[in-house]
């Protein structure tokens, strides 16, 4: 099975970690996994002026924080994990990656970092549920 885990440094994706491990044997052993982080894209007019080698190094730098902690506990279990990291908006991006890359299942935390996380549903949530082909499980 192919597994697509969307990470954002929210208690939420360690949530959505920590219910893969607890429920590996349900998607399988033999399962691929991949950690996918999505950076809004800083607006164009700062992007010009920092440069573009310096905006991508921000993008890296922050991807890497992001991805570390998920990274290290999927390794510290067993679980050898990819990952891609892509700017844009990150609910089209998760949903585009995830019907592109033919995975089985995305599995997210219901809530991230963003703006109006007190909401019923996250945004980047609500988005992936809308535009994904695979199933979504969402992880409170």
């Amino acid at each position: 099975m192919k597994v697509l885990v969307a990470v954002d440094g929210s208690i939420f994706t360690k949530h959505a970690v920590n219910y893969l491990l607890e429920h590996f044997d349900m998607v399988g052993r033999d399962s691929s996994v991949t950690l996918i982080n999505v950076h809004s894209p800083i607006p164009p007019h700062a992007a010009a002026h920092l440069g573009r080698e310096t905006v991508q190094q921000y993008y890296a730098d922050e991807s890497e924080k992001v991805l570390k902690g998920p990274r290290n506990t999927l390794a510290k279990a067993g679980v050898k994990t990819s990952e891609v990291m892509r700017v844009g908006d990150p609910g089209d991006e998760i949903a585009e990656h995830a019907t592109k890359g033919k995975f089985d299942i995305v599995i997210m935390g219901s809530h991230g970092r963003g703006l109006f996380k007190n909401l019923v549903l996250g945004s980047v949530a609500t988005k992936v549920l809308a535009g994904c082909k695979v199933p979504v499980l969402l992880i409170r």
